[in-house]
């Protein structure tokens, strides 16, 4: 089975989007970048939050710019009552959602899209891998990059930190799962 990645790009200060979700600021971002063309051969599906589905519906509405296309797992507790195809909605946890998608991606990655949805596999204990594009920019307000009421102190290790033209590429690994797991039960 596939590793599960949360694939996202984020400005200097820790947002990975603007004030009221707005994304156009990545435009001036996107380029030439080989380890995100290395991840996009990887992906095997795609797994999101209502809120990232709902914004990717007002913009062009395919991952990747249309450079990706395969199974997408939207996490909702509200499923629309005719699915666009595509699309595979999931009302149930976050455990439930990963394992159908990493059955849907194989041996590929599951990429989860959206803080929430990347932040509830971490506290699951389901998240393996992060790979953060790293925008030189200041949004100063918007979607932080990650937020956990209380804090946490959830251990990272490198695996690779490259440059591209236009952004560094800093790839880590969750190595401290078994605390995102005593954290959610509050030990």
């Amino acid at each position: 089975m596939g590793q599960v990645l949360w694939h996202v790009t984020m400005s200097l200060d820790g947002f990975i989007a603007g004030p009221r979700h707005d994304m156009t600021w990545l435009a001036d971002y996107l380029g030439p970048n080989p380890t995100a063309d290395e991840v996009l051969a990887q992906v095997g599906a795609l797994l999101i939050g209502d809120r990232t589905y709902q914004l990717a519906k007002t913009e062009d509405g395919k991952p990747y710019g249309g450079a990706w296309s395969g199974p997408q797992f939207v996490l909702t507790h509200h499923p629309p009552k005719n699915p666009p195809a595509g699309f595979t909605f999931l009302s149930g946890d976050v455990e439930e959602a990963v394992a159908a998608a990493k059955a849907a991606a194989g041996d590929k990655y599951v990429v989860v899209l959206g803080a929430d949805t990347a932040r509830s596999c971490l506290d699951a204990g389901v998240l393996d891998e992060v790979l953060v594009h790293i925008a030189p920019v200041l949004l100063g307000d918007g979607v932080r990059f990650h937020v956990h009421p209380g804090g946490t102190n959830v251990k990272l290790e490198r695996i690779s930190l490259t440059q591209s033209p236009l952004v560094t590429n800093l790839w880590l690994r969750v190595v401290s799962r078994e605390m995102t797991h005593q954290l959610k039960r509050g030990e």
